[in-house]
């Protein structure tokens, strides 16, 4: 008879949830990779196989965030104007915040506690951007254009993710096309 290991397979998310759980009732400055690989049932070798730091638990999710959204920008449909590339790139998300809904609001409340933290996910996001402006200059759109789009893009999926976090009941999609059309307003106000 084949024993039966104590815990699932999924090591990552196993230290990924003791992380938040740990940053959740000790903080972030307080807890250590030595408390997170225990409570994961997990040593610190394992930990470092599969993370560089702490604070990569929190942000190594971002390639796929980052792929999803360049995948969405990519099948955006050919004469799609450039924010409307843009917003499909940015909806592409959605399912990946539904999915993880309740790890993605724990670790923004870590993050919004911590400024090393804040700084980390705002330079993220500056990755992102300049992803979406490479894309968009691949279709042919030139800069400022580009570039332009792709920093609204990025600034429609903030305030959208930013509602999003702080509701029980918001749907991430509703969120980004109510700021998407608060942005339409904006624009079409003038100056």
């Amino acid at each position: 008879m084949e024993a039966m290991s104590r815990w699932p397979s999924n090591p990552r998310g196993r230290l990924e949830q003791a992380a938040l759980d740990l940053f959740a009732e000790h903080g972030y400055d307080q807890t250590t990779v030595a408390e997170i690989a225990a409570r994961a049932g997990l040593t610190e070798r394992t930990f470092f196989r599969h993370f560089t730091d702490k604070r990569e638990v929190l942000f190594y999710g971002g390639e796929f965030l980052k792929e999803a959204m360049l995948k969405g920008l990519a099948e955006a449909p050919e004469d799609a104007t450039a924010l409307a590339a843009i917003e499909a790139a940015v909806t592409a998300c959605v399912p990946l915040f539904n999915e993880r809904s309740e790890l993605a609001r724990l670790r923004q409340g870590i993050i919004d506690t911590h400024p090393e933290l804040q700084e980390r996910e705002v330079s993220k996001l500056a990755s992102f951007a300049a992803a979406f402006a490479d894309g968009l200059r691949a279709r042919g759109i030139a800069d400022p254009a580009a570039r332009l789009a792709a920093d609204l893009g990025i600034a429609v999926f903030r305030a959208a993710f930013a509602q999003w976090v702080v509701s029980d009941d918001a749907d991430m999609r509703e969120a980004l096309e109510e700021c998407f059309e608060a942005l339409t307003k904006v624009v079409e106000a003038g100056r």
